[in-house]
């Protein structure tokens, strides 16, 4: 269930970049802090289940870094 709400986070913002790539930023950012919030809370279990812990929501973090980004170069490259 939650890997299909990271999954619409993606294809939302992927979509706001793309038509307002200025004002996509600052949701961009919002949606990377929640998963941070989580990786950061995770990371505090002692040796390797903090990495275990965090690890998920620091690669959904990036997923929406990730998309963004792409919205944002997709739409340098048109011809418009």
């Amino acid at each position: 269930m939650v890997v299909l709400g990271i999954v619409g986070v993606c294809v939302v913002l992927l979509a706001l970049a793309f038509l307002v790539p200025r004002f996509s930023r600052k949701p961009q950012r919002g949606t990377q802090r929640t998963p941070g919030l989580g990786s950061r809370a995770g990371s505090k279990a002692p040796g390797i289940l903090g990495r275990l812990f965090s690890k998920p929501f620091s690669s959904s973090s990036k997923a929406v870094g990730h998309s963004g980004s792409a919205g944002r170069k997709a739409r340098g490259h048109m011809p418009f």
